[in-house]
């Protein structure tokens, strides 16, 4: 779980250095580079959501 924690750090830290670059910049590449990393980190997280409920559902009661 400490790793999910760090690359969700890294992932928010990447989108705003992405940001700032843009601002400083001007330069589309910066905005579209942010947005991208945005959408595969959403796209992460429901994945790793979708499996930590599938294994919720997967425990057999005894």
């Amino acid at each position: 779980m400490w790793l999910l924690r760090l690359l969700a750090a890294i992932l928010v830290i990447a989108i705003g250095v992405g940001l700032l670059l843009y601002v400083f910049t001007g330069r589309r590449e910066y905005l579209s580079f942010s947005w991208r990393l945005f959408r595969y980190g959403i796209v992460f997280a429901l994945l790793v959501f979708a499996l930590m409920f599938i294994e919720r559902l997967a425990i057999i009661p005894i």
